[in-house]
Order: C-alpha cells, then sequence, then structure tokens
C-alpha cells in the first residue's frame, strides 16, 4: 500500500469511528446513542431542498429578450406569426415556372429582403437569392450547380421536382402553434427562436437572488496563510459557483465570529432582500458556531439539520419568513443553506442542497440522474454516502486523490463527484454521478 493509500485509509477509518450509528441501519446516517440529532439520508436531504424550492410561489418578469438568457419561461412560447411568413427559396439558384429549358428573365434577380416579386409566367426562369420570397407562380428552385445558362436560356442537369429547394409558408410552425412549453430554460437557441416568431420580450422566471455570508476570524483575503490563519477560499470560489446554478449572486460579506459577527448574521437572516443566504462554517455546535442560535432566535424552521455525507455533513437548510403573501402579493419566504467551513465539505453541500434548492426555485428542471462505472477500488463511510471527485473517461469515473474536507486539489480537477454508497464500492461498480457545472455546460448567464 503506498503512503497515499495508506493515509487516505487512516482517513477512512476515524471517519468510522466518530460516525454517528444510524438509526435502524440503511444508508442514512441518524442520532447517534449521545443523543445527536438525526442526519437526513443524501437522496432524502437532496429531495427535501428541491420540495422547499418548488413550493414557493414564483416572482416573474417581462424582460428584453437578451436579459432573459439562462432564464425559464414562465408563460407557453406560442407563434405569433406562420414560419416562414411567406414561400421562401432554401438555396441560391434560379426560380422557375413549368417544364424546361426556361426564358431567362432579363434584369436583376430576386433577393432576401426586397419587396414582393414580379409572377413569372410559364417557362420563365429568375435568378434567386437565400431566403428571398418566391415569385408567384413559381414551381420549382433550381441550385446554381445544377443547372446551365445559355444564352437567354437556362437548362437544367438534373430532373426538377415540383416544390424542390421551396420552404413552404408556414412549414415550420403556423400563427399560434405552441413552441415551447412554460419552464422551458432560454438557451442561445430559445432566444432565436422567440425572435424568429416574432418576440421583443419573453415573460419569465427571475434567477434567484442569493447573498453569500463567509463566518469565521482566521481568514485572510490576501496573501499566503500565516500563523494560524488561513487564506478565505470559499469568497472567490463560492460566487462564480452558484452564479454557473442559474442564481442571481447579490453580494458576498465576510462575518467574524464575535457577538457583533453574530448580530450581522440574525439581522441578515430576517432582513435580506436575498430569496436564500448562503453561509459558511459555523454550522457545528461549537463555541462560536453561531449558525443554529441565530436561526433559533430568527424563528427559522429546519429542514435539513445534518446530512449523511462525507464530507460535509453538518450542513443545513432553513427556512424562515411566511409561505403566504403579504399586502403587495409578494412571498417573504427566505431559505438558509448553511455550508460547512471546510472547502471540499462545503462543495459537498453546494451540489446537496443549494443545487436542487435554486434549480426548483429557478423553475427549472432536475438534472437527469445518470451512472458510470468507476475504476478501482473505493472505500466507503459504515454508515454515509461519500462524494468523490473523479474524471470522467469514455468508459469509466477515475477517482482523483486529494479528497479530504479541507482540500479543494481533487475537485479542482475533476469533472464530477461519484456518490458512493455506504461501505463502498467494488471497481466496475456503477455508481450516481454529480457533473460540476463547468464540466456540464452550466448556465448560459
Amino acid at each position: 500500500m503506498t503512503p497515499a493509500n495508506s493515509a487516505e485509509q487512516a482517513l477512512d477509518e476515524a471517519l468510522a469511528l466518530v460516525s454517528r450509528t444510524p438509526e435502524g441501519g440503511g444508508t442514512g446516517g441518524a442520532g447517534g446513542a449521545g443523543g445527536g440529532h438525526r442526519a437526513s439520508g443524501w437522496q432524502r436531504a437532496r429531495d427535501t431542498a428541491a420540495r422547499a424550492g418548488s413550493g414557493v410561489r414564483p416572482r416573474t418578469h417581462r424582460v428584453p429578450l437578451a436579459d432573459a438568457l439562462g432564464e425559464v419561461l414562465a408563460t407557453p412560447l406560442d407563434a405569433l406569426t406562420d414560419l416562414p411568413s411567406f414561400d421562401t427559396s432554401a438555396m441560391d439558384g434560379w426560380a422557375v415556372a413549368g417544364p424546361g429549358p426556361w426564358s431567362v428573365r432579363a434584369g436583376g434577380g430576386v433577393l432576401a429582403g426586397s419587396e414582393r416579386p414580379e409572377p413569372l409566367t410559364d417557362g420563365e426562369a429568375v435568378r434567386i437569392a437565400t431566403g428571398a420570397r418566391i415569385p408567384a407562380d413559381a414551381t420549382a428552385v433550381i441550385r446554381s450547380e445544377h443547372c446551365r445558362e445559355t444564352g437567354t436560356q437556362l437548362f437544367a442537369d438534373r430532373p426538377v421536382l415540383t416544390g424542390q429547394d421551396i420552404r413552404p409558408r408556414g412549414q415550420e410552425c403556423r400563427s399560434g402553434d405552441l413552441l415551447l412549453p412554460a419552464g422551458s430554460l432560454v438557451t442561445p437557441a430559445v432566444l432565436g427562436l422567440a425572435a424568429a416568431a416574432g418576440y421583443d420580450e419573453l415573460t419569465t422566471r427571475p434567477r434567484p437572488r442569493v447573498e453569500i455570508l463567509v463566518l469565521g476570524d482566521e481568514l485572510l483575503t490576501a496573501g499566503r496563510p500565516h500563523e494560524g490563519l488561513v487564506r478565505d477560499a470559499l469568497s472567490p470560489m463560492l460566487g462564480p459557483w452558484i452564479d454557473r446554478l442559474g442564481a442571481e449572486v447579490i453580494g458576498t460579506r465576510r462575518l467574524g465570529d464575535d457577538p457583533a459577527g453574530a448580530a450581522a448574521l440574525l439581522e441578515a437572516v430576517t432582513t435580506s432582500t436575498a430569496d436564500v443566504l448562503v453561509t459558511t462554517g459555523g454550522t457545528a455546535s461549537g463555541p462560536v458556531d453561531h449558525v443554529h442560535p441565530v436561526l433559533r432566535e430568527a424563528g427559522a424552521e429546519l429542514l435539513v439539520d445534518g446530512v449523511a455525507v462525507r464530507p460535509g455533513h453538518p450542513m443545513l437548510l432553513a427556512r424562515t419568513g411566511s409561505r403566504v403573501a403579504d399586502e403587495n402579493d409578494e412571498n417573504t419566504v427566505r431559505h438558509v443553506v448553511g455550508l460547512p467551513g471546510n472547502p471540499l465539505a462545503a462543495v459537498s453541500g453546494l451540489l446537496t442542497l443549494a443545487e436542487p434548492l435554486l434549480r426548483a426555485l429557478a423553475g427549472r428542471r432536475r438534472r437527469p440522474r445518470y451512472t458510470a462505472p468507476v475504476q478501482g477500488d473505493v472505500p466507503g463511510h459504515p454508515y454515509d454516502t461519500r462524494l468523490v471527485p473523479v474524471l470522467l473517461s469514455d468508459e469509466h469515473a477515475v477517482p482523483l486523490r486529494y479528497h479530504g474536507p479541507a482540500m479543494l486539489r481533487g475537485v479542482a480537477a475533476a469533472d464530477a463527484l461519484a456518490v458512493v454508497p455506504p461501505k463502498g464500492a467494488r471497481s466496475g461498480q456503477e455508481l450516481e454521478i454529480l457533473d460540476l457545472p463547468w464540466a456540464s455546460g452550466g448556465c448560459f448567464t
């Protein structure tokens, strides 16, 4: 066994020693003999986060096309006109009427965007550009490479079929047809379709607003770690990550572990204009872990209080406010996602709680679940799910080293995290894969 593998095995054994024995066994952790709270199973925690987001009354707004990118349609996209709205040429070539050979019309041809052309008479041909309006009584378009012009006559080099290379009016859709249902993500292709159909604005669900609160007195914002202080790795990471999940980050603040920091956290929990507060650190029960006491003081409802997953088991999800609209017909619901302070544990919390919550708040469908065979045996925790950074090859998910709770080296090189069940996985076993947002394309923002 190599030193690196030995260290990883020692880590797994240590995790097993400190594990909370699950009530009733199974795959979820729970309150142990010491009377701790029961942790949610990993999949149950994700489902709870998705249901929490789906239960919030959606906001909508009407925005110009460019501002709708990355949002979700709040209403169906119906065709405002026939597409195409007139018969058009699918190719550069000649519009012809009747059988050939044809007499070439003198003068210029028909160009895209030009006025309605004169009708063709039987046996007549006129040059035409791709996208140009088809002259009345034309029976076909002949591509330039499939015909020859001799004097004032046009000859086809192959049989000409009636209607060939003509896009008839309404070929793609008729006015009033459903183009896309409500709930569709507005991608660049959707913007193009909406523009082609005559839209200048779209009614969409705005991105959820997120405020990030980084807790801790030991964090440096510049320079090298020294004298017990460490660099703040979460502030540079969380904003872009959450943005890629389709949310709008309205601010990132750092709060201390002192009473002033706790007071600022309480103020944010009770007054922030964000839909979701994402906190880092302070979710355990140490002497300066303020998140639980602040949530209690704010009257928050804990939806998830610990998850049977490694790393990241102290994560939490809470809800404040009322799901009944206020006098301005606005929801007052606010969610708090409490991430652990260790960087990879925070990533685990993002994928477990923040992503399904934010996708649901934005009206986006959950990502399709898929699996891949793992290359090599992967040690597991006795009771809890493990999330392990992996590289995806054509055939396998390849586990990466440096996957301790405080490490980012593994996930920085990864395409995804593999979901390892309790007690581990054997080489070749199919594991669920969680794509990282930059590897899977993320959101168009």
